[in-house]
């Protein structure tokens, strides 16, 4: 059977507003991935304090695993008002790094790599030496003190 879904442009703005004085320093940034097949939006829970793992990147699909060379954007959403996690990226030989995520913010990767590129999908996000950028494999959630809720949102060509 043939897919009767048409791949579709997903459209991102980020938006700053604030004027101190009365002068405005808002700006506007928009981003556009083109031919989107594939869209996932989860809410979870992660386990306390525990790692909770969010995504899995490989290079073919399956539960919760994604397909690493696919994937132009992806953004985590700490839901909770008063906990924060933290987010650690783990790449293929051991690279790594890690960033807080404080309640009610959200962490963005976005590549602009077209496929057939080296660098396409979050082939090249894995940066631990700032020289050396590896595959992704995988991203964990560590909770603060007690479980948090996150919304994961990713999109594949």
């Amino acid at each position: 059977m043939a897919s009767t879904l048409t791949p579709a442009p997903l459209n991102v703005t980020i938006r700053e507003q604030i004027t101190i004085g009365k002068t405005d320093y808002g700006a506007t940034t928009r981003y556009t991935v083109d031919n989107v097949k594939e869209i996932s939006r989860r809410l979870i829970t992660t386990n306390g304090t525990g790692s909770t793992e969010l995504i899995r990147f490989m290079p073919s699909a399956s539960a919760g695993q994604y397909i690493n060379t696919d994937v132009r954007y992806l953004r985590v959403t700490n839901l909770d008002n008063s906990n924060f996690t933290t987010l650690r990226f783990k790449g293929l030989g051991g690279t790594d790094y890690a960033c807080r995520l404080d309640p009610t913010s959200s962490y963005v990767v976005m590549t602009t790599q077209p496929s057939g590129s080296s660098n396409a999908g979050v082939t090249g996000y894995g940066d631990i030496n700032g020289i050396t950028l590896t595959s992704l494999k995988n991203i964990t959630a560590f909770a603060d003190t007690s479980a948090v809720d996150l919304e994961l949102f990713v999109a594949s060509v």
